[in-house]
């Protein structure tokens, strides 16, 4: 079980999974990208390096071989064929409890910025949500990138853990205080449609690292005490390192997707072609994606 490389006290164990960990480092995203073709035997295959990318960097890459054919059926395919069963939806999900990621507006959205073509900060998803409905996996599809701008960056959050942990130990420890990061309540019209989520940053699930955390400058309160103050700080300060060999950066295209469980990521601004706006499906899951078989 990976929990033992969590545990401050076992620093010879964190080493050893850490010099581990870091030596994949860059990475190589051509490499890493598996291209899916559904309905042929070799389909087993590549969801299995999928898998074991996933295993290895908490995320991995793949492009449909034959993006004009991909339907949301594909989409629920690939996700089930991962071990990705339990999707969660959301106040803006359709029907299937996929999201369609694009500029519009639902009734009652707010102003949720992922549905507008402003930038979105570092976050994992569903950091706003209570214990029991914890989203540790996430597909990401495009269907049609925007005309420019848009591009991804993606960072596993057990990296996030090491350089926290090698800054300051102390800096974990503030981190997975059971009240280090409240988000408060979500209020629709003096009505509350979710409640105020009190927890920590960093948690252990059946063994594996999860990550709680949003950049937002609005409706976010961190725990007043210095450590606490100066973890933050310094996650904001890794955000605007644009050189860091950490952080993966590409703008998925037509055919194009996301596995990952729960990493952080943000996007940059783009602007739309108005006859072909960005669309991209997003699903959320209470479960890690499935371990390869060997």
């Amino acid at each position: 079980m990976q929990a033992q490389y969590f545990l401050l006290e076992n620093q010879d164990s964190y080493e050893q999974w850490r010099q581990q960990k870091l030596a994949a480092y860059p990475l190589d995203l051509t490499a890493l990208m598996v291209t899916l073709t559904p309905n042929t035997a070799a389909y087993t295959a590549q969801i299995e390096c999928l898998k074991q990318q996933t295993q290895r960097y908490n995320f991995a890459l793949y492009r449909f071989a034959q993006p004009d054919q991909v339907t949301r059926y594909h989409l629920h395919q690939l996700a089930h064929a991962l071990g990705l069963t339990d999707l969660h939806a959301n106040l803006c999900a359709d029907e299937d409890s996929l999201s369609a990621i694009t500029q519009t507006q639902h009734e009652g959205q707010h102003d949720y910025i992922p549905y507008t073509n402003k930038a979105l900060s570092w976050h994992t998803d569903g950091y706003y949500h209570p214990q029991d409905q914890v989203i540790h996996g996430m597909l990401l599809h495009c269907m049609q990138p925007a005309q420019s701008g848009g591009e991804s960056h993606w960072l596993d959050h057990e990296i996030a853990y090491i350089l926290l942990r090698d800054a300051n130990p102390a800096y974990i420890k503030a981190l997975i205080h059971p009240e280090a990061l409240t988000i408060p309540a979500n209020e629709l019209k003096g009505e509350i449609i979710r409640p105020t989520s009190i927890g920590s940053v960093f948690s252990v699930h059946r063994g594996q690292l999860h990550m709680r955390y949003s950049a937002r400058q609005r409706n976010i309160h961190w725990r007043n005490d210095p450590m606490t103050q100066e973890a933050v700080t310094y996650l904001n300060q890794l955000w605007a390192e644009d050189q860091s060999p950490y952080i993966v950066r590409h703008t998925l295209q037509a055919g194009e997707g996301l596995i990952c469980n729960n990493i952080l990521h943000n996007r940059n601004a783009f602007q739309d072609n108005p006859h072909q706006p960005r669309l991209l499906y997003r699903g959320r899951y209470l479960q890690r994606v499935a371990l390869p078989q060997h």
